[in-house]
Order: structure tokens, then sequence, then C-alpha cells
């Protein structure tokens, strides 16, 4: 990377002609154009271009930043949507596509001549080796405006998107364009008396989920559906849309049927309004992680060591396994051939597996930086069914050291409370769409999770309760037999956190038999449970799962032989117990749950983009 990096900048800083030969100009091309041209302010962009090189040639990487910054500020002079360039004898023309706007009373047309200096290393130039001419149009192209932030004025706006309606009268034409910042879009008023020939033959042409550029004035809207509208003197087609053929000309669709087409899902309503809530809740763990000082780490996806301890992994492997007679086949220590695959010569010279969590990386970093997270996806091989699971899934995993479970759930109440109170704040159209259409009482909900403090249930009267609850009339429960030691199932979670106390609810201090092996023994309690906990939630039930690891070694590899875990692959992970360790604790937010549960939305496979599970892999 760094011999591509330091050629790019070579190219930027290069003085001689030869180095752009024909690059035609365009938006995607403006940056070729920079790196070989300069911009009009040839002689600033060359000298601190030149100097960049020189510190590439000594390997400094600072100056390459600044090279490429350099590049980007003469790529955002030089691009232009309408024009022709001409480069030393090479001449390119471009012309406007679909998407920009042109009247029959008045265009806007920009000329750039850009001639490629041919002076050497010196900063002389002179008229006959260098000139730039420019000329432009007295009138600038609309401003493209996002339908979530238009407000009305009397300024020229643009507006591009998807049609989703298309009303004609016979003065007026009324298409409602989303260009996905918002639920409902904008609608674009278009008056036909007057209007020219290519606008009235586009109208013409409108059909739903085709894309267009619509060039006007915001107003205050005449109806009372939304606040504002586009008065528009000019709409054009970018892309065509068949309305026979497009899976969404209908507007109201199954979830279901959704699923089949993910990958146009994300123009309804729904699959948009998640979208932009999973983008704010993302964004708002960032913000609250690095607000309370933690570094954001990132761990591998793929691994040689199962975290969970389970077996749910799926294997990584570049052996032919389509012919198995090509398969090495594994050995004993005296040669003799046995059952199973030899992955001593596959790829990583070992098993390998798509990683279940980045907790185990996770605590390494912990172990020196103090508090960590990492966010990212991670695989289950569960052959599971369910509205809750998911082969592929976002994980958000903080690790703390110097800490208990009681800093791992104060930690996410903080963190949660702060994501949904800010989901609150700047999700409301589309959370208001959830509570409209999915779940009536979401934002109560959500406004009770903010303000009301977190439940904290001892697993054994967690137990108590419900067999106090199953007892009353057993046959309402599919799981009645409940005891110490019961592994709580989906409906027990949720009765818990939606009937008996109508609340988040931490239920912590676990049966060891049904807990992950690094989790902590619990000295005051014989040994029979570990100091873990479960978040439970309204609507969905788990969605925390965390706990105090255990820092003691000979505690800890005593718990790996009784599970037989090969310790040889957690080497580097006893090693942390080896070198100084500490108390450390840590937790896993399942991402797609808490889109669910901010959403109100019942299944997971509509809270990611396009869901991985038993049977599926499409898109």
């Amino acid at each position: 990377m760094a011999s591509r990096g330091a050629f790019l900048v070579a190219m930027a800083s290069s003085s001689s002609s030869s180095a752009y030969s024909g690059a035609r100009v365009s938006g995607r091309s403006a940056l070729s154009l920079a790196t070989a041209s300069y911009c009009p302010t040839t002689s600033s962009i060359r000298s601190s271009s030149s100097s960049s090189v020189s510190a590439v040639l000594r390997g400094r990487s600072s100056s390459i930043s600044m090279a490429f910054a350099n590049i980007h500020n003469g790529r955002s002079m030089l691009a232009s949507s309408s024009g022709s360039v001409s480069v030393g004898s090479f001449t390119t023309s471009t012309s406007m596509d679909r998407s920009s706007f042109s009247s029959s009373s008045s265009s806007t047309r920009m000329q750039t001549a850009l001639l490629s200096s041919t002076s050497s290393s010196t900063e002389e130039t002179t008229s006959s080796s260098s000139s730039t001419t420019t000329t432009t149009s007295s009138t600038p192209s609309p401003r493209r405006v996002k339908t979530a932030s238009a407000q009305a004025s009397d300024e020229l706006v643009s507006i591009k998107g998807w049609v989703r309606t298309v009303r004609r009268q016979k003065t007026v034409a009324f298409v409602e364009v989303n260009d996905g910042s918002s639920l409902g879009g904008i609608q674009c008023v278009l008056p036909l008396e007057g209007v020219d020939d290519a606008t009235m033959e586009e109208i013409n042409e409108l059909t739903t989920g085709c894309s267009v550029h619509a060039i006007g004035k915001i107003i205050e809207s005449q109806g009372g559906k939304q606040s504002v509208e586009l008065s528009a003197t000019s709409l054009r087609i970018i892309g065509s849309c068949p309305g026979e053929t497009y899976p969404l000309a209908k507007k109201r669709h199954s979830l279901e049927y959704l699923r089949t087409i993910a990958h146009l899902r994300p123009r309804t309503n729904t699959i948009s309004a998640v979208a932009r809530v999973r983008s704010t809740l993302a964004g708002s763990i960032h913000a609250f992680f690095q607000k309370e000082g933690f570094n954001y780490v990132q761990t591998p996806l793929i691994t040689a060591s199962d975290c969970e301890g389970a077996g749910e992994m799926f294997r990584v492997t570049t052996l032919e396994i389509d012919d198995v007679e090509k398969l090495p086949r594994a050995k004993d220590e005296e040669g003799n051939m046995q059952a199973g695959v030899d992955y001593g010569s596959d790829f990583f010279g070992k098993a390998a597996f798509l990683t279940v969590s980045g907790q185990l990386g996770g605590e390494t970093h912990a172990c020196a930086l103090g508090d960590v997270y990492t966010f990212g996806p991670t695989f289950r091989a569960e052959n599971s069914q369910t509205a809750r699971h998911l082969a592929e899934f976002w994980m958000v995993e903080p690790e703390m050291a110097f800490a208990d479970l009681t800093s791992a759930m104060d930690n996410a109440e903080s963190m949660l409370k702060f994501v949904v109170s800010t989901a609150l704040e700047k999700c409301d159209e589309d959370l208001t769409f959830f509570g409209n259409f999915f779940d009536k009482g979401l934002k109560d909900r959500l406004h009770k999770l903010v303000n009301v403090p977190f439940v904290r249930l001892p697993y054994r009267d967690a137990i108590k309760y419900l067999q106090e609850e199953i007892a009353k009339d057993p046959s309402k429960w599919q799981f009645p037999e409940v005891e110490f030691g019961t592994d709580l199932a989906t409906e027990h979670e949720r009765w818990l956190a939606e009937t008996k106390f109508e609340s988040a609810v931490f239920v912590y201090n676990y049966p060891k038999k049904i807990k992950a092996f690094y989790m902590r023994d619990n000295d005051d309690d014989g040994g029979d449970t570990v100091n873990a906990m479960d978040l439970l939630v309204p609507g969905v039930g788990e969605l925390v799962g965390g706990s105090q690891r255990e820092e003691r070694l000979d505690v800890l590899v005593e718990k790996m032989k009784e599970l037989d875990l090969n310790i040889d692959d957690y080497w580097w992970y006893l090693d942390l117990r080896r070198f100084g360790s500490v108390p450390h604790a840590g937790y896993g937010l399942g991402f797609e749950r808490l889109v669910t549960y901010v959403c109100g939305i019942e299944n997971i496979r509509d809270a990611i983009a396009f869901p991985r599970y038993p049977g599926n892999a499409e898109f």
C-alpha cells in the first residue's frame, strides 16, 4: 500500500503533461484529472505536492495524507456537470446526464480548458508552456437538498430521488419523491401550463420506482399531509422503471414477501425506517463508548477458538471438500490413518472458523488499555428458525479491566438509556410510524426504559416467581417445568420483563452448568453459580448477556478441562492470566435484537439488510 500511495502522490505532483492521457472528466473521473493537472491554483498545489513526494521518498506517511488532501482540493475545484476539457492534445467532452436540468428558455454550460504545465522542477512558468482559461456561466447549478432537511425559501434547489406516486390532473401533476433521508419524502407540484416539451414528455413517462431529478423552490405546503412541498419548474427521469414488472409497484406488501426481494425492500417505508433507526443506534453506541473513554478495537472474524464452547461454528477451509478422495486424512501420533481431516494442510495450518464472539480478543486489549469495546459481525451455526435468531448478526461487546459484574450492569444500563434516548430524539418520525403500524405503545415503552431504573433480580428469585406463576395454570406454558438449572426460555424471560416487573430486568448469578467456561465462579455460593447476568426487556426477552471473567489461572484451566476444551488452542487467552491478571468484566449486546426492540418489529430478519438463517444465503 505504501508503494501504491507513493506512486499516486508522485502522479499528483508531476509537472509533465504525460501524467494525464485522455482521462475523461465527469463526477467519477474528477480525481483522475486532479492527480494529473493540478487545479486552477497551480503554483500552490505544485509546491505542496512536490514537498509531499519528497516526504514519501523519506517514508513519511503524514505527507502522503497532505498530498491526498491536495488531490481532494483539486478534485472539488475541477468537478463540473457539463462541459469540455482540453489537456495537452487530448480533448474530452461531457454532456448532461438525464439528472441534469435544462429549460427551453435558458441553459447552463461550463467550459474549462486546462493546459498541463511542461515546466521543469523550477517554479518558472511562461504563457507559452502553461495557461489556464476558465469560462463559467453566471447562473450556478441549483443546490441539492435532502428531503429530511427541506425548508421553505426563495432559493432554486435540486431534489433527486425515487418516485413513490404520480397523480396527473389537467393543469397540474403531483409527484411524490423519496430520497431515503426521511419517511415521507416530498411532494413535487408541477403546473402543466407553460412547461417545456421535454418536461411534459418526462411527466407522461413517470412510473412508480423511477429515479428523477426535480428543480424548483420549496414552499409552504398547500395540503395538510406535509409542511413543505417543491414547486417544480423542471423534472427529468434519471432511470426508468417499468411498472408492469416492478416488484414494488403496488403499495402494500407483507414482510415475508419483502424478504424475498431484500435488494429492493429498502425502498419501502418499513425497511427504510428500520435502516435509519439502525444507523442512528449504531452511531449512538459509538458516541456513548467514546464519551465514556473506551477504545474501539477490532477483533478477527476468522479464529481457531470457540468463545462459547458450544461448537456451533462455521468452518473456514480451502480444502477441496467436493472431492472426498483428495481430502488429507488425519493421522495419530504413530502415523496411522484415522477418522477426520488433517487441517494442518489447510490454508491456516489448522482448523479455522468464523467467530461466534469478539469477546476473547476484546479481553486482550482490556488487559492493556483498560476499557475497550468491539462492534462487528459474528456467526452462529445454530439450526434455528425462530424470529429471534440469525446465523450472521452484529454484536456490541465492551470489556472493562478492574471491573466486576456490577460495573458491567451499570455500564449496560447507562449505554441502553443513552442510545434509546438518542433514537427518540433523532428518529421521531420513524418511531411514530412504527408506533402506528407495529407497536401501539412503542414510544411509551422506550421512554420508560430511559426513565425507570432497571430491576436487578437473582436467578434463584426468578425461578421462584416463575414456579409460583406457572402453578396457577401450567397449561398456559409451553415449558412449565422450571427449577434451579433451567435455562430460561423466551416465554419465561418475557413474562418476567412484561408482566411481573413491566420493566427491563437484570437476572444474575446463573447456574454454572448452563453458562460459558470463562465466567467467574461465585465462591460464596458453593461453586454452583457464576457471576453472570442477562438483561431481559419487554417485547424481546434477552437483549444483553455478560459476566465477570474468570481471572484466576488455575480455576480457569480446571473449568476448561471439565468441558473437554483443547487448552492448547487457548494458550494466548491463558497468558492473560499468567502475566498481570486483573479482575475484568464485560457483556455482549445483540445489535439486531436492539433494533427490533426500538422499532417494535417482531422478526429479527427485518432488522438487518440481508438476513442469514438456515436455508437462506441469497444476495
